[in-house]
């Protein structure tokens, strides 16, 4: 479960990270308000669980409380990336001298973390690795050590960051430790002009496993995620709405996973990760299709298909009894293999609907179903 950057700043004020002061508004008139009492420009920033605000035009400055109300009122209601903005995040500016970048993630490879640094912070992290590898330091944390004092000392010095930074690192595994996370990211960290060291935004991904021990966070997450999330989230889909323009169905993680890929490798990219699960009835298969078929930026759909626990003739049932319940404007390409696939070919084929293509190949499906989302 991610968290709004507001509910990251808070977590990091309660474990001793310094944060701007900043006030949340879901309105412009309360943005005004906010504004007033800070005195001063503000930074007026959406509270939506993806990337790319700045680029969205969803961070901006505003020189007093009358701007912060304009820029509230255009910020608000806005979509980026298919996440609709409710809610906005007024902040104090700080006088940045340097920024730096620094996180922890979950490592499922090593089966352990790994702490991610750089002295070139404020920047798309990606980006930097790919255009300078040498300024980004990935250090293994061994679980059952921890961050101390001397590992975030080793930390900081194998990016490049001064030695205040060290204390930061320690009280952000903290973070990670006790809230349950399996990443905590400062981007930008920054050092001001008066030595301050700052955490200007941040990115907590809690555990899902671990909701139980999460509930101060579990209403405002059901209440504000992607629409399409959460009408996914309602019927018992493993869904996240992605960027792409290809739907994917699948059943088991794995599979998904691999389908994502090959549909990238043909030129196209993935709208969703949606797993069906196995033994998927009908019904699920149904509903998960209803759910892509509404994403306006859907232009095929890919169902890859391995039947096991889940049949194939389930499978396809489920597909003609979601085209009875959702008009269908998009091709639907679709692989069955396994168990029952002949007779879940068999059902497709008796319905005989214009825009369903069958591929036997999860090859051939992905490369057709990217052909026809262009």
């Amino acid at each position: 479960m991610d968290l709004y950057e507001h509910q990251a700043r808070e977590l990091f004020e309660e474990y001793g990270v310094s944060v701007p002061e900043a006030e949340v508004a879901v309105a412009s008139k309360e943005a005004r308000l906010i504004a007033e009492r800070f005195g001063g420009p503000v930074v007026v920033k959406a509270q939506v669980k993806t990337g790319g605000r700045g680029k969205a035009g969803g961070v901006k400055m505003a020189a007093g409380p009358e701007a912060a109300e304009l820029t509230a009122r255009q910020i608000l209601g806005m979509d980026i990336k298919g996440h609709t903005v409710h809610q906005v995040m007024l902040a104090r500016p700080v006088d940045i001298a340097e920024e730096f970048y620094v996180s922890y993630v979950l490592d499922r490879a090593a089966g352990g973390f790994l702490a991610i640094a750089s002295a070139a912070g404020g920047m798309d992290i990606e980006e930097v690795a790919a255009e300078q590898p040498e300024a980004v330091a990935r250090i293994p944390v061994d679980p059952d050590r921890g961050v101390t004092a001397a590992e975030a000392a080793r930390i900081a010095d194998a990016a490049g960051l001064p030695a205040e930074v060290g204390p930061v690192l320690e009280r952000l595994w903290s973070v990670l430790v006790e809230e349950d996370a399996v990443l905590v990211e400062v981007n930008p960290l920054v050092r001001t002009t008066d030595g301050a060291i700052v955490a200007l935004d941040g990115k907590v991904t809690l555990d899902d496993n671990a909701r139980f021990r999460q509930a101060r966070w579990g209403a405002d997450d059901s209440v504000r995620d992607n629409d399409l999330e959460r009408t996914a989230a309602a019927k018992g889909l493993n869904y996240v709405k992605l960027d792409g323009e290809v739907g994917v169905i699948g059943n088991g993680a794995g599979l998904v996973m691999s389908t994502l890929d090959v549909v990238a490798g043909c030129g196209a990219r993935p709208a969703d990760f949606l797993d069906i699960g196995g033994g998927a009835s009908a019904q699920v298969m149904a509903d998960g299709l209803s759910v892509i078929l509404s994403d306006p930026a859907v232009e095929s759909v890919f169902v890859n298909v391995f039947g096991g626990i889940t049949a194939c003739d389930a499978v396809a049932e489920g597909i003609v009894q979601a085209l009875d319940e959702v008009r269908l404007t998009k091709p639907l390409v679709v692989r069955l293999d396994g168990n029952n696939a002949s007779r879940g070919r068999e059902i497709l084929e008796s319905a005989a609907h214009p825009l369903v293509e069958q591929v036997p190949t999860m090859d051939g499906a992905a490369l057709r179903a990217a052909e026809l989302s262009r």
